[in-house]
């Protein structure tokens, strides 16, 4: 479990595979008024346009990854970062450390806030090692079959696409392994809202966090 003393917020995890729902249950715990940190949102942050990030892409892969606008294509990147596990790495290497510097600042602004507790959403607790500084670690799951539906309906992958981008992942079950709670999407919406809040509700009784403080829906 990640908590910074100076701040004193509480850091759980949010994990799963490729489609899984992890956007789903991540919006329903916004819903709930729970600050959710999307490691997502600041990978992209940190190869914005001007960025050293960006730079060291470019350097590492070529002007390729760029598109005409000269902003990261990340299509392109994907297709190169998903050949092999060594261009993966290398992706990971330049990225990752900015990633974690930036969610600290954010954790250590939400605790200045007086946030007790955040979600910290992102793909590869487990692959990365991490998974044990981020307790509870929750885990959305879902047949492989579900997530290639998925994918090609949200991307237009094709199958083979598809299941390069869930092999380049740790199976699921072996995420699920290392879960202290998991939220199975294979059923309705409403059936993932209800799991949520539940895995909520433990989340918060573990940490020794009042419930009633994410009871109501948000506007």
């Amino acid at each position: 479990m990640y908590r910074s003393e100076a701040a004193r917020v509480h850091l759980f995890g949010l994990t799963g595979g490729i489609a899984s729902g992890k956007s789903t249950v991540a919006a329903r715990l916004r819903a709930r008024r729970v600050p959710v940190i999307d490691a997502d949102v600041i990978a992209r942050e940190v190869v914005e346009r001007g960025t050293d990030g960006l730079q060291a892409v470019i350097d590492a892969f070529g002007q390729g990854v760029l598109g005409p606008d000269g902003l990261l294509d990340r299509k392109a990147l994907a297709r190169l970062a998903f050949a092999d596990d060594a261009a993966r790495k290398r992706l990971n290497v330049i990225t990752h450390p900015l990633i974690t510097a930036r969610t600290m600042q954010m954790a250590a602004e939400l605790g200045a806030r007086g946030e007790p507790l955040a979600c910290y959403e992102a793909a590869l607790l487990v692959e990365n090692g991490v998974a044990d500084a981020f307790r509870p670690l929750v885990v959305v799951s879902c047949p492989e079959d579900v997530q290639i539906a998925r994918i090609h309906s949200r991307d237009g992958a094709s199958m083979e696409d598809a299941l390069a981008r869930i092999r380049a992942q740790k199976p699921l079950a072996e995420k699920v392994a290392a879960a202290d709670f998991v939220i199975d999407t294979t059923g309705s919406i409403e059936d993932s809202a209800r799991r949520t809040d539940e895995v909520l509700r433990a989340v918060c009784d573990r940490l020794g966090v009042d419930f009633m403080r994410y009871d109501e829906i948000g506007p």
